[in-house]
């Protein structure tokens, strides 16, 4: 898949997050988005994903030979978000075959696989709510990491992981180089230590203009 960013920009109301950013992404690689809190990496996040428009310029797609409507995106994105919830009632089983219906998983990986992937193999049938959050953040990683799509979008992810997380989480990033991974970051070390591509919204922060 490779994406093109074109002059674009987002504001809401007179407040503009970001303009002016211009950006060809051109998988496989892994694309490190810069900032601090509130600098605009999840918006832009939401921009690449096509969950969101830009207010001017324009974002596109294309995988292969083919353009993909923006409509479409989210037929090849894996996301793993703070807005991204699971189903706490759910046990990771169960919540793994609810992903079935809308995804296929890198390898043919059923439950049993997902949950030794993502070291939680001895709580596959308990309910989500009495994981921990480091826990949960594994499950989430694993659903975007393990999807079988193109494009994977990641933001702040190892936020709640331990040590052993964090390992767990920089071993996947080293060995999946065949596709676009984009990593929203307030610059950590360990999640962003697989990019070779950033962007630093703050450098694209206009103000308020009229």
């Amino acid at each position: 898949m490779n994406i093109t960013l074109r002059h674009i920009g987002k504001r809401f109301k007179r407040e503009w997050v970001f303009a002016g950013i211009n950006e060809k992404i051109e998988g496989p690689v892994h694309l490190g988005i810069l900032g601090g809190n509130g600098s605009g990496k999840s918006t832009l996040l939401q921009l690449i994903s096509g969950y969101a428009g830009p207010t001017e310029g324009e974002v596109s797609w294309r995988l292969g030979a083919d353009t993909l409507e923006r409509e479409s995106i989210f037929r090849h994105v894996g996301i793993c978000a703070p807005y991204m919830q699971v189903y706490e009632d759910f046990s990771l089983s169960e919540n793994l075959e609810f992903f079935l219906r809308f995804r296929q998983l890198t390898d043919g990986m059923d439950a049993e696989a997902f949950a030794e992937r993502v070291g939680l193999e001895k709580q596959r049938n308990k309910p989500l709510r009495n994981f921990s959050s480091g826990m949960r953040q594994r499950v989430k990683l694993g659903l975007a990491l393990f999807a079988d799509v193109p494009l994977v979008l990641l933001d702040e992810p190892v936020s709640h992981l331990d040590k052993q997380g964090v390992s767990w989480f920089r071993e996947l990033m080293r060995s999946d180089r065949n596709r676009i991974i984009c990593v929203a970051s307030n610059s950590h070390a360990d999640e962003i230590a697989s990019c070779t591509q950033f962007i630093d919204v703050t450098a694209f922060k206009p103000g308020v203009r009229a």
